[in-house]
């Protein structure tokens, strides 16, 4: 009879014992977890997203940065074509252009051209002068490179010496407000260098003569260019 009591208190003992046990690793595992989801949250919270994000460059940024405000000198060479009276008193060549560039945004430049060539054709000639100013709009950009289009006013004077019934004459000499216009493709090679080509087209406005019929004309030119830009 004793036997038995004893037995009956053991597991009257025994069994709570291991009961609390139990309950205790379970709090202990729940605080430990609790522990670890603050860590998490930290690691995927909002603030930590948003400095990554800002870390990834977007894609409507420029390729290469740190490009604007920024004046670039450069050179244009390729084949003048003359038209109307500038056409009939002189042969199409191979000419030079000054070019200046201020990039003033990643979409608009201001651009500047300068210009000078005589062009003969038997015992005739025309010679064309300006400094053409225009507005450059960048269409978009795929890396360094980018297609454009541009427009706008300049300072023109042209001559030439032609036929005036039967008698070779020279025009006299003014400068005229003319349009230009043209459209191209750039590629930057460095954050000093950029090549490209353009289709540029001038057009002075008539020149009025004392004798024989006003001067007339317009020319388009189409270049390789090379750029400069000073940092």
């Amino acid at each position: 009879m004793l036997r038995i009591n004893l037995s009956y208190l053991l597991k009257l003992i025994i069994t709570p014992a291991l009961v609390a046990g139990v309950s205790f690793s379970a709090i202990q595992s729940i605080s430990a977890e609790e522990k670890v989801k603050p860590n998490i949250q930290v690691l995927t919270s909002e603030k930590s997203a948003e400095k990554v994000q800002d870390k990834i460059p977007s894609a409507n940024e420029p390729r290469i940065p740190n490009e604007i405000q920024k004046h670039s000198l450069g050179i244009g060479v390729g084949q003048t074509f003359l038209r109307a009276d500038l056409g009939d008193n002189g042969n199409d060549k191979i000419t030079a252009d000054i070019y200046y560039n201020y990039s003033a945004s990643y979409s608009f430049d201001f651009m500047a051209n300068l210009h000078w060539s005589k062009h003969e054709f038997l015992n005739r000639n025309a010679t064309i002068k300006g400094l053409a100013l225009a507005i450059k709009g960048k269409g978009y950009q795929y890396d360094a490179f980018s297609p454009y289009a541009f427009g706008g006013f300049g300072f023109y004077l042209p001559s030439a010496t032609r036929i005036v019934n039967g008698s070779q004459l020279e025009t006299r000499d003014q400068l005229v407000f003319g349009v230009n216009a043209g459209v191209g493709v750039e590629l930057r090679l460095n954050s000093q260098a950029l090549i490209g080509v353009i289709a540029h087209y001038h057009d002075p406005f008539d020149l009025r003569q004392e004798v024989g019929s006003d001067l007339e004309g317009s020319y388009l030119k189409l270049l390789i260019t090379a750029m400069y830009t000073f940092n």
